[in-house]
């Protein structure tokens, strides 16, 4: 048998490989340590492996260098600044975890109306169900939590969509602005049909207070996990209404929504107009959690058959928009003494009608609906429009 030379039971040289990738071939120098202590004569100058995987000088140096206690198997340790970053938590405490959303705020005082601009949304984290399909849900707070919400389009397929899109609440007063909050949620549309919606990817709430009138303001907030408030007992939950919802305790009175009317005596025909124009935030008054309504005006005393009118009836929404006129013929002092009765009303198939709420307007009123009504008997041809709130205890309608 050809006797081996003193190099080739050697490993042919390779380069050093990378500080961050251990090599596996310390594994075959375990087993060659029998041939390695037979190799004591040999020349100084002959190549060795070292335990790193790279090549050592001479086995003078090995000597210097040798651990003095050696393992049976060497221990592959790798370096911690080396190792990616691990996945964040879904619990993070960061603050931008749940991502950012963009928007901007304009409360428009001579138009009654809060304008929110739904510009973009970044970082958002990807759900358990992977989707990507998102938008913006608005709700005015306190009050019924589907009266006041709003809502862009889907955006689809991206974690980083831009709506561009503005969501208007009417009606909105400078008292509004003073006690409500808005709250913004970026939710995700699930992508077949569920019973249940699913939770927010995150929200965040802006107190009102501090808006200027007609002076636009942006913002870049961070978004938060969902707040959820158990609803008191007090509260009927028999109208739609979920059982956890966001619910102020400071509110005392329930919301039951508000009516913009216009108001115009015409010197021509000799008589009043009366414009019911839209309701907005009224309150839900069937299972589904919205509500059919329609208005009914009554001009008190009763003056004849064309004394009671009614609109035609809007099919679930809670934000209806009527533009339906009526007219009552009459001098202006005769008017100036006689009471408008407005009532909002949810119509039922086949069982009773709900009343929503009511609201009345005379010379013996007080605050707003008194200004109201006596303005437009001062000034013909004039037609004057103004947002009143609706009373949630009916008024009786006597002939």
């Amino acid at each position: 048998m050809e006797e081996l030379s003193e190099t080739s039971w050697l490993p042919p040289r390779t380069p050093a490989p990378a500080p961050s990738v251990m090599p596996l071939r310390l594994v075959s120098l375990a087993l060659c340590s029998p041939l390695i202590s037979n190799l004591q004569g040999f020349s100084e100058s002959a190549p060795c492996l070292s335990p790193h995987g790279g090549h050592r000088g001479s086995s003078k140096q090995e000597a210097a260098t040798a651990d003095p206690h050696p393992a049976v198997a060497p221990t592959i340790s790798s370096a911690p600044q080396l190792q990616p970053d691990p996945e964040p938590e879904g619990d993070s405490d960061d603050s931008t975890a749940l991502g950012t959303l963009e928007f901007t705020l304009l409360f428009d005082e001579d138009n009654s109306a809060l304008h929110c601009t739904a510009h973009r949304a970044k970082g958002l984290k990807p759900p358990a169900s992977g989707s990507v399909d998102t938008y913006v849900k608005a709700n005015l707070l306190p009050g019924a939590s589907k009266a006041s919400q709003l809502r862009t389009r889907t955006v689809r397929g991206t974690w980083g969509p831009v709506w561009e899109e503005t969501l208007t609440y009417h009606g909105f007063t400078r008292q509004d602005a003073g006690h409500k909050t808005l709250r913004l949620c970026v939710c995700e549309e699930p992508r077949l049909r569920r019973r249940r919606q699913a939770p927010p990817l995150g929200e965040l709430r802006v107190p009102l207070r501090k808006l200027v009138p007609n002076r636009a303001r942006s913002f870049d907030v961070c978004l938060e996990k969902r707040r959820l408030t158990k609803r008191p007992k007090s509260l009927d939950t028999a109208r739609g209404m979920s059982l956890y919802e966001e619910v102020e305790a400071e509110v005392a009175e329930e919301e039951r929504g508000r009516i913009l009317l216009s108001l115009c005596y015409s010197s021509q025909r000799g008589g009043l107009l009366v414009g019911v124009l839209r309701c907005a935030h009224l309150a839900p008054m069937d299972a589904n959690g919205y509500s059919d309504p329609f208005v009914r005006l009554f001009l008190h005393p009763n003056v004849g058959k064309k004394s009671k009118y009614k609109t035609s009836v809007r099919k679930k929404t809670l934000n209806p928009e009527f533009n339906e006129e009526f007219f009552y013929a009459g001098l202006r002092e005769e008017l100036a003494q006689k009471t408008l009765l407005v009532s909002v009303w949810d119509y039922d198939l086949g069982t009773a009608n709900d009343f929503i709420g009511g609201v009345q307007l005379s010379s013996r009123a007080s605050g707003e609906r008194q200004r109201h009504w006596c303005e437009c008997l001062t000034h013909s041809d004039c037609r004057l429009e103004l947002w009143h709130a609706l009373d949630s205890v009916p008024f009786q309608l006597s002939a």
